[in-house]
């Protein structure tokens, strides 16, 4: 099947579609695409979503614990970080605490900055005990230096809190790159000098071998 043809892009294409930080996901828009999401993928996102929220919800129990500061990579209509430690009642000023990154300036995150670039002429290293990246490696133009520069951010001993669909449909927001399974993890974090903590995968139903999600906490040497 034929997957693309240059065409102008009209209000029905899906080149018009929204790109980023619209609450609708364009491939569930069956005016702009013409496609009607599968019923198992609906299944497999609710699972996703609920993975995503207890690895979040674990993050703000461990912030509460141990308090520091926090940044959460998404846009400020994304619940995340905030989500969570509402959850767990954690006091107004702790939620306003967490800073949001994001590169559209649209998107009203606390930072404006694409996390694929050496930001430290804005963003000073070691500034975040606490970092979420939830749902964000697939849409970025290259993981591998997003990595490095959460790596960056991250103060010593800090904790990266990260989460990656596999065997998942493409989705919004576009564009939706890559997959990448428990072996990239594992390069990722080695690449960034990050230490992996935890790694867990929601299976696909008959299908061995074959992860729907990843769940990951790397951590930076405290030294």
């Amino acid at each position: 099947r034929r997957l693309w043809r240059a065409a102008p892009a009209t209000s029905d294409s899906p080149e018009a579609c929204p790109t980023r930080y619209e609450v609708r996901d364009c491939l569930t828009d069956t005016r702009a695409t013409g496609v009607t999401v599968a019923a198992i993928d609906v299944v497999l996102l609710d699972a996703l979503r609920a993975r995503v929220a207890l690895h979040l919800d674990d993050l703000a129990a461990r912030l509460l614990a141990a308090p520091g500061a926090a940044l959460d990579v998404a846009p400020e209509i994304w619940a995340g970080l905030r989500g969570a430690l509402r959850r767990a009642s954690a006091p107004t000023a702790v939620v306003d605490d967490v800073h949001t990154l994001d590169v559209d300036p649209r998107s009203g995150a606390t930072i404006v900055a694409d996390l694929c670039a050496d930001n430290s002429e804005s963003i000073a290293g070691g500034a975040y005990r606490y970092i979420a990246c939830t749902e964000v490696l697939e849409h970025t133009a290259a993981p591998w230096a997003a990595v490095v520069e959460l790596a960056r951010l991250l103060a010593p001993g800090g904790l990266l809190y990260l989460s990656v669909p596999y065997n998942f449909r493409i989705h919004g927001p576009l564009p939706d790159a890559w997959r990448i399974n428990e072996h990239g993890i594992r390069h990722l974090a080695r690449h960034a000098g990050l230490e992996l903590v935890e790694l867990s995968a929601l299976e696909t139903p008959g299908r061995p071998l074959h992860p729907v999600h990843y769940t990951v906490v790397l951590a930076k040497d405290p030294s």
